[in-house]
């Protein structure tokens, strides 16, 4: 049986790495297609593609198991849950696959995309710029196919020339920045708040006006200290709840 293959990992020594490597696997694992193999290569395997010890992927299994996505078998192997529930809480931690692992798992259609003016409530973002590419996406549980969040993705000109909209049914934007444009990406500020759902978001997620959501906004920075893209995202109140962890040094 063939075993599925997961994306790379550029560790950050300044973070737990079974807790970048869980991160990076779930990730994987979230956004994997139908048709990719169930089955997950050996602790050995898996060590050596991420350029870790046994005990530290042993201990990034341990979690990802702790959270239903995968299961273990003695003498048959490691295997992804096929029904797993992709709705789990939203962990910030400061890694960019943590950010990866938190968009992925949806289903995801790309309502729109098109060039507009700064909107003024980003013009602090984009001194430097005239105007950006925005995408629009909602996203819904893979399972039940019910509307979970929505986003839109405000990203700088000369960076959108070069991202094709296809890959943003398949992957989260913070992934189609890195990995397939090239973005060397430095950090990215998050903030979370509640509000209230205006009439677009109401009817988007299906979910009565003026009913709590989570409104998410990602601010994404490359090497150069620019402003990238602007990630602003509404999830459903009854869905998601945001956890951070703060590590000891």
């Amino acid at each position: 049986m063939t075993a599925f293959a997961p994306d790379s990992l550029v560790l950050n020594r300044k973070l737990p790495l079974w807790y970048q490597v869980s991160q990076s696997l779930r990730a994987s694992i979230l956004g994997r297609r139908p048709h990719d193999p169930l089955r997950l290569p050996t602790e050995e395997q898996l060590a050596e593609h991420y350029g870790v010890s046994v005990l530290t992927m042993r201990q990034a299994l341990k979690e990802l198991e702790s959270e239903g996505l995968i299961s273990r078998h003695r003498r048959r192997g490691t295997f992804i849950e096929p029904g797993v529930r992709r709705s789990a809480p939203r962990r910030l931690l400061g890694s960019i696959d943590a950010i990866v692992a938190q968009q992925s798992g949806e289903r995801t259609t790309v309502l729109g995309h098109a060039a507009e003016p700064v909107p003024g409530g980003l013009a602090e973002f984009f001194p430097d710029a005239d105007e950006v590419v925005t995408y629009r996406r909602l996203r819904c549980d893979g399972d039940s196919g019910e509307p979970t969040n929505w986003a839109e993705n405000a990203v700088r000109a000369d960076v959108a020339a070069r991202l094709d909209v296809a890959d943003l049914e398949r992957w989260p934007m913070t992934k189609v920045l890195r990995d397939a444009v090239g973005v060397r990406i430095s950090r990215i500020t998050d903030t979370v708040e509640a509000r209230l759902a205006d009439p677009e978001t109401a009817e988007l997620l299906q979910v009565p006006l003026l009913s709590p959501i989570l409104h998410y906004t990602g601010v994404t920075y490359d090497e150069e200290g620019r402003v990238v893209d602007v990630a602003r995202i509404r999830y459903r109140g009854d869905r998601f709840s945001f956890s951070v962890t703060v590590e000891a040094e």
